[in-house]
């Protein structure tokens, strides 16, 4: 599906600037900060810098978000089969993009393999998915979401809205070498790749998806056009705040079963 308006949309300002996408573009990243932070700051991510998670959070934490990950490249590549060669600049733009980013997505899901091996978990126990059902709901939204919605929605949902919220909370984890230092030396940096990559404050990707987004929508586009983006975006923010709130659950039980046992 293409909404874009006869109003086409060429970014002339820095990519990486607010100030330089249209107006309706500058709304919707304000309409949705407020369920973006929500995820970045959540406090998971920062007992996760402070290496302050237990053994059974983290491994429902990296077993859960694995789907996501091993995922990641399907989902662009099923946005990818709803483009055509030359039938608008934003479909060639999104075309490009997302044949070239598949590969780098499929190198991501070895380096997490290799963050939850460090942990103990293993390739079996990712596959297995013996996770709750909550944990299970953020891949489910981002298949539904790849496969069923047009190539702006989809693009919305995963590689702007995931791959932003990601990048920050990554960069949060990684402000400070607590959690790294809890690794054998060794190992550290095998086990902390993943996240050092995600964690690059100069990472263009949401960005570049965001550029496709708006030269998709053009400089006009309709209000249900801007609505549907709006809820596909804040949907992935709500999926991944409601996996982190399912996760401190389990951190809460553990912790408590904790300080029965020492009392007991």
């Amino acid at each position: 599906m293409n909404e874009a308006t006869e109003a086409v949309f060429t970014r002339t300002g820095p990519l990486m600037e607010a100030a330089s996408y249209p107006q309706w573009a500058q709304q919707l990243v304000r309409d949705c900060s407020i369920a973006k932070q929500r995820v970045v700051n959540h406090e998971f991510y920062q007992k996760l810098r402070d290496n302050a998670l237990s053994a059974s959070t983290m491994r429902q934490y990296l077993i859960g978000g694995w789907p996501v990950v091993e995922q990641f490249s399907l989902y662009m590549a099923q946005n990818l089969t709803k483009t055509r060669y030359a039938r608008s600049p934003g479909e060639d733009m999104a075309r490009r993009w997302l044949m070239r980013n598949i590969r780098v997505e499929l190198n991501h899901a070895d380096y997490w393999v290799h963050w939850a091996q460090a942990h103990g978990v293993t390739l079996e126990d990712l596959q297995a998915q013996k996770v709750a059902p909550e944990l299970m709901a953020l891949s489910h939204w981002c298949w539904h979401t790849s496969a069923s919605d047009s190539l702006i929605i989809g693009m919305a949902a995963t590689n702007y809205a995931i791959e932003g919220a990601t990048g920050e909370w990554a960069h949060i984890v990684c402000s400070q070498d607590t959690y790294a230092e809890a690794f054998p030396a060794e190992g550290r940096k095998r086990a902390m790749r993943w996240l050092a990559l995600h964690a690059e404050y100069d990472d263009a990707h949401p960005w570049e998806a965001l550029e496709i987004i708006c030269t998709l929508a053009g400089l006009q586009p309709s209000r249900s056009l801007q609505a549907e983006l709006r809820r596909a975006i804040c949907k992935s923010y709500d999926y991944m705040y409601l996996f982190l709130e399912r996760c401190m659950e389990l951190e809460h039980k553990t912790a408590g079963a904790r300080a029965e046992a020492v009392t007991a």
